[in-house]
């Protein structure tokens, strides 16, 4: 092979790097994570808890999610905010807690920019009569059943069902499903999980 062959294999394969990491780049920012705002209502606050209290790691054993629990709060536009990468969840810091009276909601990705897979990734696989647990700081483990699987268009959440219900301890799990949707970098539909508090324990 004579220097100009070896010369012109060169720069083909550095061109092509330099195209792959464009897209890259192109992927990784349409799937950013969301940008969080400053207490974006008036009124609105975060509710006082003790160390003990915050949920530390969510575990779903039949879709074998064992994740960290970030706290996520608005965007500017008032949409929940995801977390800043694709192996944690994220609790709405400004709703309950889990356990706690009400609808205690958790958010995860379901892949990345590259479309690898995210944490809730499988959630669609999760059944109704399926086990959560909730850990926190205090090495509480809260015990949770799922009572019900929806999915909704996007544009379409019934954002009061999942953030506003409080007859009894509520945990809401949420992700994306559907149709990558390019100008508003979103998924065409949402995947919600609902289940109920059945006990804690240590």
């Amino acid at each position: 092979m004579n220097i100009r062959m070896r010369m012109w294999i060169v720069r083909t394969i550095v061109v092509f790097c330099c195209i792959f990491f464009v897209i890259i780049v192109a992927y990784a920012v349409l799937y950013a994570p969301t940008d969080e705002v400053a207490i974006p209502v008036a009124g609105m606050s975060v509710e006082t808890l003790s160390a003990g209290e915050y949920p530390v790691r969510l575990r779903i054993p039949s879709i074998a999610v064992n994740a960290k629990v970030q706290q996520a709060g608005l965007t500017k536009t008032g949409a929940m905010c995801t977390p800043t990468n694709f192996t944690d969840v994220s609790w709405y810091k400004y709703g309950p807690a889990p356990g706690q009276l009400g609808s205690a909601v958790i958010d995860g990705h379901v892949d990345n920019g590259l479309g690898l897979a995210g944490v809730f990734k499988n959630l669609d696989k999760i059944s109704v009569g399926d086990d959560i647990y909730v850990d926190t700081g205090s090495s509480t483990s809260l015990h949770f059943l799922v009572e019900d699987i929806e999915s909704y268009p996007y544009k379409q959440v019934p954002t009061e069902q999942i953030f506003d219900r409080n007859d009894t301890a509520r945990l809401n799990l949420i992700t994306c499903e559907g149709t990558w949707v390019a100008k508003d970098r979103t998924y065409d539909g949402r995947l919600v999980v609902y289940a109920v508090l059945v006990n804690a324990s240590r």
